[in-house]
């Protein structure tokens, strides 16, 4: 078995992670992230212990998996509250969902099903088999690198027709996309109240709904979404002065038609957002409404684009358009979290069938990004690339998710050089050897 040597910040928060799962097993952990740090290739569960020398004991790493994927939401929690002490997250935090699939193979895998594809490509494929994943991530504006997604929780979404495929001992039970990120959502954002946060939730229109709104504004989250065009808007109700009985008016009278209002000429004004890492003024008209589906009174915003007028919604009513146009561009994040997931860490190469498994799988994927972003936070571009040897590269670009995890595999590889004895360090071939060798590793 290989004995990496991992920052000493890297180990503690992995230990705190597994303080969550059974004493028996849990050092199993660590060794696994690391072999997903230092894993080549097709990246299966195999590929991840072949990285750290795993040969004769892999059946138990196996095993190991399906507990840690029916506790990955107890480990979401505690990596939550990890990011709350180590990262500047300011009085406000704000939550993106989405959902993404991941391609699947093979008829046995289980909760697998054919969906939508919502990235056709050059040959059209309009549905793919796989699984979909309403994932949870905690977006965060970094003071060089402008917005980072930090993925949280990972859940799995098995359509209705699917769940008799599962077999009966796992008491898998139907839950909509809806349901499963509200699932999500309502553990993380009671330890955020109670840490005296502010908690807005990001969501694309797919989740503009009662079953997602209303809870949520209960809890006291403030949601901005996108608007359907022809959302049944009513204006905002007119109080009697004299008091009649029952409750007061909660929707107007009078529809609201956003095809309308948008091309009313009255009423834009210029509004200066940060977008995308870039200050931009913004043409955009607000206004109070009312709309059932939130559960009461809303904000509603209209950003005049090139390609036409964009609606967004925020069940604040005193939040400014400033505020819910940035925070609706912030939910890009959780997009470039998918795709670094896929492209960098491998999420969907895993070769599992059982439920449980693909659900550690995925969320371990999760959890390995966020660390490695947690770990270079606060670490100057010097220490996280090094593009000398590519001239035709940009030298001020901000440093990419796979060049963080390098700098993560270099500080562990030079940990390892550093517990040689000093007459081994100062020789020069030796020397040269691990410089040659690190370069080839990391």
């Amino acid at each position: 078995m290989v004995h990496y040597q991992p920052p000493q910040d890297w180990q503690q928060w992995v230990e705190w992670l597994a303080a969550g799962l059974h004493g028996r097993s849990r050092w199993r952990l660590s060794l696994i992230l690391l072999g997903m740090v230092f894993a080549r290739g097709r990246r299966t569960v195999t590929t991840w212990l072949r990285a750290v020398g795993v040969s004769d004991d892999f059946a138990d790493y196996y095993y190991f998996l399906q507990p840690l994927g029916r506790k990955s939401k107890e480990l979401a929690e505690r990596l939550f509250m990890l990011l709350l002490v180590h990262l500047p997250t300011g009085p406000r935090l704000l939550l993106g969902v989405d959902d993404t699939p991941t391609k699947r193979y093979g008829p046995h895998v289980q909760g697998a099903g054919i969906h939508h594809n919502p990235a056709p490509g050059p040959a059209d494929q309009k549905f793919l088999y796989g699984h979909i994943w309403v994932t949870l991530s905690l977006i965060l504006r970094h003071p060089l690198w402008q917005t980072i997604g930090l993925p949280l929780m990972g859940l799995l979404y098995v359509r209705a027709k699917d769940i008799g495929q599962i077999p009966a001992q796992h008491a898998w039970q139907f839950r909509t996309k809806l349901e499963l990120a509200l699932q999500a959502l309502r553990p993380l954002v009671e330890l955020a109240i109670a840490a005296g946060k502010t908690v807005w939730a990001v969501a694309d229109g797919a989740y503009a709904k009662h079953p997602f709104l209303k809870p949520l504004r209960r809890m006291g989250v403030t949601v901005v979404s996108r608007l359907r065009k022809d959302a049944a808007l009513r204006t905002v109700p007119i109080q009697p002065r004299q008091r009649k009985r029952g409750q007061p008016r909660k929707y107007g009278d009078q529809r609201i038609h956003l095809k309308r209002r948008a091309a009313h000429p009255v009423g834009w004004q210029q509004v200066q957002c940060l977008v995308y890492g870039q200050l931009c003024t913004k043409t955009s008209k607000t206004f109070l409404a009312t709309w059932r589906p939130a559960g009461g009174l809303i904000r509603v915003v209209i950003v005049q684009e090139s390609h036409g007028c964009e609606f967004f919604f925020c069940t604040d009513p005193d939040a400014t358009p400033r505020e819910i146009i940035e925070a609706f561009a912030d939910r890009t994040a959780i997009e470039q979290d998918f795709h670094d997931v896929k492209e960098v860490w491998g999420a969907g190469q895993q070769q599992v069938r059982n439920i449980w498994t693909n659900l550690a799988v995925f969320n371990l994927n999760l959890w390995v990004h966020t660390l490695v972003e947690c770990w270079a936070w606060h670490k100057p571009a010097e220490e996280l690339y090094d593009r000398s040897d590519s001239p035709w590269d940009d030298p001020h670009r901000r440093p990419s998710h796979a060049d963080r995890r390098k700098a993560l595999r270099r500080q562990t590889l030079q940990n390892e050089y550093l517990s040689l004895s000093a007459a081994h360090r100062l020789s020069s071939k030796i020397r040269a050897l691990y410089e040659h060798l690190l370069n080839l590793a990391a």
